[in-house]
């Protein structure tokens, strides 16, 4: 999806705080944050999803679009990412994990893996896997997160994960994916925050 915006100062020139987007970001342990760089209305229930994710177990952070119709254009890809406070979290985090909506509908409800740390990266398919979850990469190398400057490989470690969400499988976690749909989150939602958390756990023992 192409943003109006190729960064955040200019986003904020010209869009209201509080009205337009918002900031959501939770501090807790250190060694994962889970971020959704393009939540609210912009790539609906990614928010959601990352939130569950973090739980109080891990740091959480979302920009979040707000509008009633054209969040669209507050997309800020992820290359270019440089909101101050999603900067300033990640860069005391050792991995990043970000959630994305992927928005083509032909591939179904598949989850596609990215980002540069292939082994967390083939964990957490492998947990989403066992629930039930159809997981890919991804052919576009624009969604494979690959680019050291992308906001998922912005940790500490230099490599993190990005997973990319198509609409499906968005809209199958929750009953429907609507600002009211999105806060009755169903069993699929569930099984997945279960499945990343499952392999977030692992990757620290």
């Amino acid at each position: 999806m192409a943003g109006n915006y190729s960064n955040y100062a200019t986003l904020a020139e010209n869009e209201e705080a509080g009205v337009d987007y918002r900031v959501l970001l939770r501090r807790a342990r250190l060694a994962f944050a889970i971020v959704a760089p393009h939540g609210g209305g912009i790539e609906p229930g990614t928010s959601e999803i990352a939130d569950g994710i973090a739980g109080t177990d891990y740091s959480y952070y979302a920009f979040e679009g707000l509008k009633a119709s054209g969040n669209g254009g507050l997309h800020i890809t992820s290359t270019f990412f440089d909101e101050p406070a999603g900067l300033a979290l990640v860069a005391l985090c050792a991995v990043v994990i970000t959630l994305h909506g992927e928005s083509s509908d032909d591939a179904g409800a598949r989850v596609y893996l990215g980002g540069l740390d292939d082994e967390l990266a083939a964990a957490i398919g492998s947990a989403l896997d066992t629930r039930g979850f159809d997981v890919a990469e991804h052919t576009d190398p624009d969604l494979q997160g690959l680019d050291p400057l992308n906001i998922c490989n912005r940790g500490i470690s230099g490599a993190g994960v990005q997973l990319e969400l198509t609409r499906s499988v968005r809209r199958s976690m929750f009953a429907s994916l609507s600002p009211a749909g999105r806060k009755q989150p169903t069993v699929r939602y569930h099984a997945f925050v279960a499945g990343v958390r499952s392999a977030l756990l692992g990757a620290e023992s």
